[in-house]
């Protein structure tokens, strides 16, 4: 609930207060109010009412707190009706577009495309610090910094809650795409989960890029994103076993996959490639197209996805994209070749160990094989992948 309605109520402060950082302190104390009343009063007949009005009065009192926004916050007060707010009122700002302008306005041009991202997540996707900085392999802190610096740089620039121009729209598009990626690759890594996925997730990030499209359906980078999580989402039931332990792509059972969401997934990306310049999102597609047409592991086409990951690198170069180009060349050129590309990425980089095991381990060289995948279970913090990190690790005999 908190991660449907955090997005509307903080829609609704800015509207009303415009400053970013202080409405979205204002959301967290109204959920830190909700956390310890509702257990012991109930929880209100209309939860979203009741969290927009604490968090309203909540800014009102940070805001009061700042004599250079005084009047600013007296005029607002001036729009609060007179009477006291029921709980079962509806709330002002529930419009279906409300998320997809949030991120609109994280995505200002004045902030990098890391900032960008960095701050939807936070202030969309409801994802903490820490999991914000797994998905860009930085630290923390590192990454608090960075969100901190995000939301002084909108406050300079006087970013406002409000639909970008026409002109605008593209640049903002991009950085949001990747936002909402993001986020299903967050659910996607059982990241500090011991079994399954959180729907919650997975259901915003794809009810997002539906809206993304349906917003400009002409663009086809959105149509790309749209099919990447829709085929990516196709193979979530084989991911993992009955035990929630993770199932290696080799290993899945096809059978398992959606053959609905697979068909609409393909149907996108056939559509969008011919029709103009193609970006990282149909390259995406396209990769997760070919191994969701392929009947087991083996027939997988995978000097096509060499080559789609070599367009890929060109296009938008990320780590993520170099260790699938080193899985692609190692699948068509020997494993060697694979360990030659995983040498752009940094040490520390668990992905980057993990899939070094893999390799050495064709290669025979057993210990290091071993090494790296306890190096690699080291370095991540989803139990998931550490167990079955260990594992690999276990089932390799001494060179």
């Amino acid at each position: 609930m908190w991660r449907r309605e955090a997005p509307h109520v903080l829609s609704t402060l800015l509207r009303r207060y415009g400053d970013f950082t202080t409405c979205e302190d204002a959301v967290q104390l109204a959920l830190i109010a909700a956390a310890e009343q509702w257990p012991r009063e109930g929880t209100p007949r209309n939860p979203a009412a009741w969290l927009t009005r604490v968090a309203s009065r909540r800014a009102v009192d940070l805001l009061r707190a700042d004599a250079a926004r005084r009047d600013r916050e007296e005029r607002a007060a001036t729009r609060e009706p007179g009477r006291a707010s029921d709980p079962a009122d509806p709330v002002e700002s529930d419009a279906p577009d409300d998320t997809l302008l949030l991120l609109m306005l994280c995505a200002h041009p004045a902030l990098t495309t890391a900032s960008q991202v960095a701050l939807m997540l936070r202030a969309v996707g409801g994802l903490t610090t820490a999991q914000i900085a797994q998905c860009f392999f930085v630290e923390e802190r590192t990454m608090g910094q960075r969100i901190s610096r995000a939301k002084r740089t909108l406050a300079g620039q006087g970013a406002r809650f409000e639909a970008p121009t026409a002109a605008d729209l593209p640049a903002r598009l991009h950085a949001v795409r990747h936002a909402v990626a993001a986020v299903y690759a967050q659910d996607h890594a059982l990241t500090e989960r011991v079994r399954g996925t959180d729907p919650l997730l997975a259901a915003a990030a794809l009810d997002l890029a539906r809206r993304i499209h349906r917003l400009a359906p002409s663009d086809p980078e959105n149509a790309g994103l749209l099919a990447l999580l829709l085929l990516t989402h196709a193979r979530a039931p084989a991911r993992l076993d009955a035990a929630g332990e993770i199932v290696p792509l080799a290993e899945q059972d096809r059978s398992r996959w959606s053959p609905r969401l697979i068909a609409e997934g393909i149907a996108l990306i056939e559509r969008a490639l011919p029709v103009g310049p193609v970006g990282p999102f149909q390259l995406q597609a396209a990769i997760a197209a070919v191994h969701a047409e392929a009947r087991s592991m083996e027939d997988t086409d995978w000097a096509q996805i060499l080559v789609l990951y070599g367009m890929l690198d060109a296009v938008e170069p990320a780590p993520s994209v170099t260790l699938g180009l080193a899985v692609a060349t190692a699948e068509v050129a020997g494993p060697e070749a694979g360990l030659e590309i995983l040498d752009r990425l940094p040490e520390g980089s668990h992905r980057r160990q993990a899939v070094t095991g893999h390799l050495l381990s064709r290669l025979g060289r057993a210990d290091e094989a071993r090494e790296a995948f306890l190096r690699a279970a080291e370095g991540t913090r989803s139990l998931p992948e550490q167990r079955y990190l260990h594992r690999l690790a276990g089932a390799i005999r001494p060179g």
